[in-house]
């Protein structure tokens, strides 16, 4: 059973912040392309910001969206927008001109802030007398007074676009309530203290980077070294010049460094790292060795949406070794049911839908009422993945509902398959799909990249699988590729893989 949060202890996401900088004026809150700041100009920032925005006619529930590269100015926004009751709309810098135009004008945001990076999808889609500059808010903030709110930590704060593969994106609404508990669970859950300096390469365009990499650590009196953008080469660097103790990263990100040390046959020891976190996809346990053999530190599991999170981690400090490919136990202030199809509830060591609710769940879908009935139950998101708890409290994803394949009556599951397919040593990254099959109804087909310098051929491959797998489970089509395709977060682009498929 999880441990219970406390009475939400702050009103706003800025007051939570504040109780944290206000003893530290003079520590180091934020550094960024080797430039810091300081709790207490963090704090100046955020008051700047926020009348910047009141010149732009921000005000208590008008909403505005944020589009660009990670900046400092992200975080001031934030807990500007929480000083105004405004509602913010971050964007992933990678979003096209038309995926920029369908969130503005579905989020109903009055202006769109931008950097000189997407200046040009962002010029071709939203009006010019509702275009703002990100780096115009580090000019002398106009003098105006800062009106006087009364937070409602329930009220709408963030309306937060999911990459999605198919048709539009979702809009999901979340309020301040939740991004406070995501700080006062990440940090229990993880353990993370004033001593802490995390390095941030998420995007701030979502709330894996702009909420939970980051706000337990800010909110606990830490360091954030914040990238840009991520890059395997410039994240190691600045994990040995800073001293990074906490990483939280998709497996992309994590074999990318990888292929960089292993190509410059470097070693790369991380002394000062205590935790790096994986969250996004599957991690195979193959995966997990390799990078214990390459950087000397293990990878801890994290599950979260982005409807509801956080929901499963490895914890700091756990003392009871967990069985290879679980995800964690629950966070602090998550609620878990695994349900059969018929709605009772699953019993240990039994694979059924996990619904869920965590520190930070999703209030609804922006204008799609439709939508919000069917994705909530009982106050419960859910998910649409297939999990597994044991006696003691370890859950493990098993796959998606949506994701089976199912081969003449047989459920394949795809995540089981790619594990098997990495566990060959040439094999760095795999990902199945389905493609249609004119026999069996579906067959699995297995896209593969190969590490540095290593080769192997589908006779090969299909021959590893066959020894390990049923004879149904066995990809069908293997095909080599120079790297995988990837969504706006990271995440391998299955979508595409599928449609590939489908055409060959």
């Amino acid at each position: 059973m999880t441990l219970p949060l406390p009475p939400l202890p702050f009103p706003s996401l800025l007051d939570a912040f504040r109780h944290a900088a206000a003893p530290r004026r003079d520590r180091i809150a934020l550094i960024h392309e080797g430039g810091t700041v300081t709790y207490g100009e963090f704090l100046d920032r955020i008051d700047d910001v926020a009348r910047h925005l009141r010149a732009f006619g921000i005000g208590e529930g008008d909403r505005f969206a944020i589009y660009g590269q990670n900046t400092p100015e992200h975080y001031y926004t934030l807990y500007a927008a929480s000083r105004l009751g405004a509602v913010i709309v971050p964007l992933n810098p990678h979003l096209t001109a038309p995926e920029v135009d369908y969130s503005f004008r579905h989020s109903e945001a009055q202006f769109l802030l931008h950097d000189d990076h997407v200046a040009k999808a962002a010029r071709a889609t939203v009006p010019a007398d509702r275009l703002r500059r990100i780096p115009d808010l580090r000019a002398p903030a106009p003098d105006i007074p800062l009106p006087g709110v009364t937070p409602d930590p329930l009220a709408d704060f963030v309306i937060s676009y999911s990459s999605g593969t198919t048709g539009n994106p979702k809009a999901i609404v979340l309020d301040q309530a939740g991004m406070i508990r995501v700080a006062v669970s990440g940090a229990q859950m993880w353990g993370i203290t004033d001593a802490d300096v995390a390095t941030v390469g998420l995007p701030l365009g979502y709330m894996y980077g702009l909420n939970t990499s980051s706000s337990p650590v800010l909110h606990a009196g830490g360091t954030v070294v914040l990238m840009r953008r991520f890059h395997p080469r410039e994240a190691l660097d600045l994990f040995t010049r800073h001293r990074s103790t906490l990483f939280m990263g998709v497996p992309t990100m994590f074999t990318m460094m990888m292929d960089y040390c292993e190509d410059k046959g470097l070693t790369c020891p991380l002394p000062d790292m205590r935790m790096l976190i994986t969250a996004g996809a599957p991690l195979p346990p193959e995966t997990a060795a390799r990078f214990v053999a390459r950087f000397g530190k293990p990878l801890s599991n994290y599950y979260g949406l982005s409807e509801a999170f956080p929901i499963f981690a490895h914890h700091a400090g756990e003392t009871e070794a967990a069985p290879p490919g679980v995800t964690g136990r629950l966070a602090p202030g998550a609620v878990v049911e695994i349900r059969r199809p018929d709605g009772t509830l699953c019993g240990d060591d039994e694979d059924g839908e996990a619904f869920v609710s965590g520190p930070a769940t999703m209030k609804r879908y922006n204008r799609d009422p439709e939508m919000t009935a069917g994705a909530l139950s009982g106050g419960l998101f859910r998910t649409g993945d297939i999990v597994r708890r044991d006696a003691r409290g370890f859950y493990t994803i098993t796959g998606r509902i949506k994701d089976v394949i199912i081969r003449g009556g047989h459920n394949i599951s795809p995540t089981e398959l790619e594990q098997v397919l990495v566990s060959h040593p040439a094999i760095a990254e795999a990902a199945v799909v389905a493609a249609p099959d004119p026999v069996f109804g579906e067959k699995p087909v297995a896209y593969l990249v190969c590490r540095p310098g290593t080769m192997a051929t589908a006779e090969e491959v299909m021959a590893h699988a066959a020894a390990r797998l049923s004879d149904f489970k066995v990809p069908r089509d293997i095909h080599f590729l120079t790297e995988m395709p990837l969504g706006k977060t990271g995440k391998i682009d299955k979508r595409t893989l599928q449609q590939r498929a489908a055409r060959a």
